[in-house]
């Protein structure tokens, strides 16, 4: 069998993930977008169980999906979707002397990853995951 496209290009669409990110977010760096993607993924992954997570892991490019799971404690307990606010301070608290993500960090990534998913299989997931879990990533 063949490599899978996806692999095959992940570093490619990695890159143009950033680039979309950074240009969304008004960052000046590919630094600073890591920072905030990271951030991103792991406020989500926080509010999720490891069972949702690990679905939720399936429908992310593979490079994404290495940040997602990176670093992971599966015993940290659960966070609940809180209001936006809180969520943003939770991403914004990555690194935070070198974390510049914006408060609209949360709608950056989001249109960025929702730009290179398949958004009809991306809603399904999140439709099977809890209460916040799609209002997180609609933009």
């Amino acid at each position: 069998m063949p490599i899978p496209m996806d692999i095959q290009h992940a570093s490619e669409e990695f890159e143009a993930f950033l680039a979309d990110a950074r240009d969304r977010s008004g960052l000046a760096t590919r630094n600073q977008t890591y920072t905030m993607t990271q951030g991103v993924l792991q406020a989500f992954r926080r509010r999720l169980s490891v069972a949702d997570a690990i679905r939720f892991a399936g429908v992310l490019p593979p490079v994404l999906r290495a940040i997602f799971v990176a670093e992971w404690n599966p015993e940290e307990p659960q966070a609940s979707f809180g209001d936006r606010e809180s969520m943003i301070r939770d991403i914004q608290a990555l690194r935070r002397d070198h974390n510049f993500s914006p408060k609209t960090c949360i709608d950056d990534v989001a249109a960025a990853l929702r730009a290179r998913v398949d958004e009809t299989t991306f809603d399904r997931v999140l439709a099977a995951l809890p209460a916040g879990a799609a209002d997180f990533w609609r933009i």
